[in-house]
């Protein structure tokens, strides 16, 4: 192994180690009595159970996070790698046909090998917990629907991909930029009118007292809203939540048909107050700003280092190729990643911070947001204390007790 080797190898131990750590840290964070601002609607079993929870979602995610990095390590130090590139140039002599047949292959075997681990969090934990509403049938449509879009959408951007860092020269990564920009932001607009439906039925909400209320906000804070929808959430699950997805006159505000048997009216006004926030806080605009802006980056990056011979040998391989490098490159860049995705959790916890803020000054009520917080943690069992460390790591999100106490803190008049 030569220096790059160890560079990815380290990187991906470390990684795996620290959210070990983390994992261990939360469980042993959690309080044995009921947090104070929530005595009133956790019983003393559902604290039970929600820490019943969280230990068993860790457990089986320290199983699947060690099973799949042995195999991995496995695949790499036997030369898994150069031998199923062997195998795809033995079929054919396009470089991108051995491309998409190289990937193709890799992301079947890593889905199929996580499968029973699906398999185990829904038909298990899930259902031990009363939270699964999946059947059997639903499941399995939901692989076959994910993986005939892979096929219909992702492999023909890979294809085009591969063609031009293949033929275009030193434009390429330029061109892999643009079209991997633009297709982006197409998807936004397509995802809600055309994919989503393929997976939940959305129906818009009926008229009565939740639709006018949540219109008569919404004309408040002149956010142009002309449907929301509902969608069937409790086909697959009985946990409860809302977001907003599209741009134009695709975008859509979207709740669980269970969040709306479980809260009031008021509280979800507030729970889209904050939806809307995210909006008009220009959140999503400069999220996929960002996204697009690291996108470039990274072909930039990948155009230098695709074709540097110590990175195929770090993996034993017998002759380079653009697919093969652009798969190394991307465990190359990992450490790099895991900063940078502790900066946009952060980030994104700052703009949840900014949503709640925008949701009780708008509404001009604390309340209503509090309560629809708590019911959702209660439902969700949630838990209540994580660690700090384990929020760094993982939380899109501020934790639930620090939300409560900021909203608690934040006037009810004023911007």
């Amino acid at each position: 192994m030569n220096w790059l080797g160890i560079i990815i190898l380290t990187a991906l131990l470390i990684d795996f180690v620290l959210h070990a750590v983390a994992d261990a840290l939360n469980l042993s964070n959690f309080k044995k009595e009921v947090p104070e601002p929530f005595q009133d609607v956790y019983t003393a079993e559902q604290y039970r159970q929600s820490r019943e929870y969280l230990r068993a979602n860790t457990k089986s995610d320290w199983v699947e996070s060690a099973f799949h990095l042995i195999l991995f390590v496995g695949f790499w130090f036997t030369g898994g790698f150069n031998l199923l590139d062997q195998w795809v140039r033995s079929l054919s002599e396009n470089a991108v046909v051995c491309g998409i047949m190289f990937v193709f292959i890799l992301t079947t075997a890593r889905i199929l090998l996580g499968l029973p681990f699906n398999l185990y969090q829904t038909f298990v934990i899930e259902e031990r917990f009363g939270f699964n509403k999946t059947t059997w049938q639903t499941f399995l449509m939901d692989r076959m629907k994910g993986l005939m879009l892979g096929i219909v959408i992702g492999i023909p951007l890979l294809a085009a991909i591969l063609a031009f860092f293949e033929y275009a020269g030193a434009n390429a990564w330029w061109y892999c930029w643009l079209v991997v920009s633009i297709f982006s932001l197409l998807l936004q607009f397509v995802a809600p009118t055309w994919i989503m439906p393929l997976f939940n039925k959305f129906k818009p909400l009926e008229a009565g007292e939740l639709r006018s209320a949540i219109l008569a906000y919404a004309k408040t804070i002149d956010f142009p809203l002309e449907n929301v929808f509902v969608m069937d959430g409790s086909k697959r699950s009985a946990k409860s939540n809302a977001f907003f997805t599209g741009f134009g006159r695709h975008k859509r505000i979207v709740l669980f048909d269970t969040l709306i048997n479980q809260t009031t009216v008021a509280e979800l006004v507030a729970i889209l107050a904050h939806e809307m926030g995210h909006f008009k806080k220009r959140h999503i605009l400069m999220n996929t700003a960002i996204a697009i802006c690291h996108t470039g980056i990274l072909f930039f990056l990948l155009s230098v280092f695709i074709s540097l011979p110590a990175l195929f040998n770090a993996f034993y391989m017998a002759a380079p190729s653009i697919y093969a490098g652009m798969l190394f490159f991307g465990m190359l860049f990992s450490p790099v990643e895991f900063f940078l995705g502790v900066i946009m959790q952060a980030f994104s916890r700052y703009n949840e911070r900014q949503a709640d803020h925008f949701a009780v000054t708008t509404t001009r009520k604390r309340q209503p947001l509090i309560s629809a917080l708590k019911k959702l943690s209660v439902h969700n069992l949630s838990n209540l204390t994580p660690h700090p460390a384990y929020v760094v790591l993982n939380y899109s999100h501020p934790p639930i007790l620090e939300r409560i106490e900021t909203i608690s803190k934040t006037p009810e008049s004023g911007r």
